[in-house]
């Protein structure tokens, strides 16, 4: 009987196993693709907005040779922090299902080998984020191979048509990335403008690229649908055909609330934010945690790994 089983091996989970390991305590991480496998599959050329020392884990410092790390850095370093404290973690184990047994929890737990494996924990802390679960437009074409919810290399988009779907950080840097690989970029965005909470520094080069016509943009619009040579987009009244090679749909994601409704755990009417006590992190179901952005439902700008980081100590520290 293990004290703790800790769902997932992004930062929120890795600070769980850190706090477990540094008390003793009995554990196991269960991660359904690699370590900090979310941070893995973000932009090949990324930057973090975040600091190194925002982003560190534990007492173990992150140093970069730059003010903000690339995530190539930030990967190499989890990983490190993963191996010198020694955390033991399953990868590639999807968990299926969390039950109450007793006076603890069974875990079902399926590997990329297609193996089961039944795991029993005095506390399981449920710590998978959001990233995995894309905010879907609902219109006839997105099932198409050529539309993806996520950006992860411009390379191959040269001398394309690529619309991007969205205004915020992910939209505004994947359309950038675009243009820069020599692809032909038209953003489509249901707001009047380019969001507010676009990074300051990356704000000039978008604005000043559509206002030169480099980057088309289409605000106050929607993409109705999308055929193999087209995307079809709503002005007002008025539809638009426009060519197309490539659509990314950059509107956000969601934690899995499903999974969490399927463990029992209640969710607030307003946020989808589960229910839990601020000050434990304990949901309605005694025993079971959240840690990470999922505690934060579908706020997904309340909870980053700066603060995320810190759910171990609260969750782990003086709770045996």
């Amino acid at each position: 009987m293990l004290d703790y089983i800790i769902v997932g091996a992004g930062p929120a989970g890795l600070a769980c196993a850190i706090e477990a390991e540094k008390k003793g305590s009995s554990y196991l991480v269960l991660e359904k693709g690699c370590v900090v496998n979310s941070i893995y599959n973000f932009p090949s050329d990324m930057t973090f907005f975040s600091t190194p020392d925002l982003l560190q884990l534990g007492e173990m410092v992150f140093v970069t040779d730059a003010f903000r790390p690339t995530r190539n850095q930030v990967l190499h370093y989890y990983l490190r922090v993963a191996r010198d404290y020694g955390l033991k973690i399953a990868q590639y184990h999807r968990v299926k299902s969390i039950t109450r047994n007793g006076s603890s929890f069974k875990v079902l737990a399926e590997s990329h080998k297609s193996l089961t494996g039944i795991f029993n924990a005095k506390k399981v802390i449920i710590a998978t984020g959001y990233y995995d679960n894309p905010n879907h437009l609902g219109i006839e074409g997105e099932n198409l191979e050529k539309v993806s919810h996520y950006y992860t290399e411009a390379h191959p988009l040269y001398d394309q048509d690529v619309a991007v779907i969205g205004g915020k950080n992910s939209a505004v840097e994947a359309a950038l990335a675009f243009y820069r690989a020599g692809a032909r970029v038209t953003m489509i965005h249901r707001g009047s403008g380019i969001s507010d909470s676009v990074k300051y520094w990356v704000r000039p080069e978008i604005e000043k690229h559509i206002a030169d016509g480099k980057i088309k943009a289409m605000f106050n619009s929607a993409v109705t649908r999308i055929t193999g040579e087209s995307v079809f987009v709503k002005n007002g009244g008025e539809e638009k055909e426009i060519k197309n090679d490539s659509v990314f749909a950059l509107t956000g994601y969601h934690p899995d609330l499903d999974f969490l409704k399927e463990c029992g755990v209640e969710l607030r009417r307003e946020t989808l934010e589960p229910k839990h006590n601020p000050d434990s992190l304990e949901t309605n179901i005694n025993g079971l945690y959240v840690a990470g952005s999922i505690a934060a439902g579908m706020q997904c700008n309340k909870i980053f790994i700066e603060n995320g980081r810190e759910h171990g100590k609260i969750i782990v520290c003086n709770r045996e």
